[in-house]
């Protein structure tokens, strides 16, 4: 699978995925896998899930990043998933890459679990760097409703594959951007989740207007995902007033010592 070639964190992290996967395959069969997936119930529309009026929450469950390292909090995966649903969040999005960001899709398993069982189920979105079909079905294997697809990381024909492999298992397709040539190719694909990253995957540095930029590029009826930088309602408005539907935010809620309240001061403003 080829991808394209951006910055030095991005290739780095797309090497050792790619190693971290061969190692995967031979472990585990594709038709074993296959065959997890096609057990798997119905998946949960994220997309119909995200459109609901107003501004919705995509809340992450992650133990680490590149630029923060790991945080200082205890994760557990089901007792994050219950505080986000009391919360409201609309999506649940689930670290697995385990070398730079600590997680795993025993993770995303766990969450998927409660956030199916819950009187309001929510979806769960795979967050990782997916390069090859394999990952996709994996997804579905693991629980994942949704998965990631990077632009900035996949050429033309990988994305279209890897759009189409989702499709075809019942996936919903985030597909990420963070610039006018990548919000263009997630158009002409069709996506109809576009989120807008704010951090440069090159640098890391992080830049609300990014989504400000690139939000009324996509087209009128996909749901606009605003990702990283978001740490209070003041940013959700702003993000709201330039055309997003929904925020993903991870390290400003998985850090909160009331995930809940810190969710909710999100979504209405007022305090925890």
């Amino acid at each position: 699978m080829t991808h394209v070639q951006t910055g030095t964190i991005l290739d780095t992290i797309l090497a050792r995925t790619a190693s971290d996967l061969n190692s995967r395959k031979a472990a585990r069969n594709r038709d074993h896998i296959e065959a997890l997936a096609a057990e798997r119930p119905d998946a949960i529309s994220l997309h119909a899930s995200l459109s609901q009026p107003g501004m919705s929450v995509i809340a992450e469950i992650k133990r680490a990043s590149p630029s923060r390292g790991v945080f200082p909090t205890a994760v557990i995966p089901e007792i994050v998933a219950e505080e986000y649903i009391a919360g409201g969040a609309s999506g649940i999005s689930v670290l697995t890459d385990e070398p730079f960001f600590q997680g795993s899709l025993s993770d995303m398993e766990s969450a998927a679990k409660v956030a199916h069982a819950a009187a309001r189920p929510v979806p769960i979105l795979r967050k990782d760097f997916v390069m090859d079909s394999y990952q996709i079905v994996e997804a579905r294997a693991f629980g994942a409703d949704a998965v990631l697809l990077i632009a900035a990381a996949l050429s033309d024909a990988a994305l279209a594959e890897l759009f189409s492999v989702a499709q075809e298992w019942q996936l919903d397709a985030l597909v990420e951007v963070h610039d006018e040539e990548e919000m263009r190719r997630a158009v002409a694909l069709g996506a109809t989740i576009i989120g807008i990253n704010n951090r440069d995957l090159k640098t890391f540095s992080v830049d609300l207007a990014t989504t400000e930029r690139l939000a009324p590029l996509a087209p009128p009826d996909a749901v606009v995902v605003a990702e990283s930088g978001v740490f209070g309602h003041v940013e959700m408005q702003r993000l709201a007033r330039a055309g997003a539907h929904a925020v993903l935010v991870g390290e400003g809620l998985i850090t909160s010592g009331d995930r809940a309240g810190a969710l909710r001061s999100l979504l209405t403003g007022s305090p925890k």
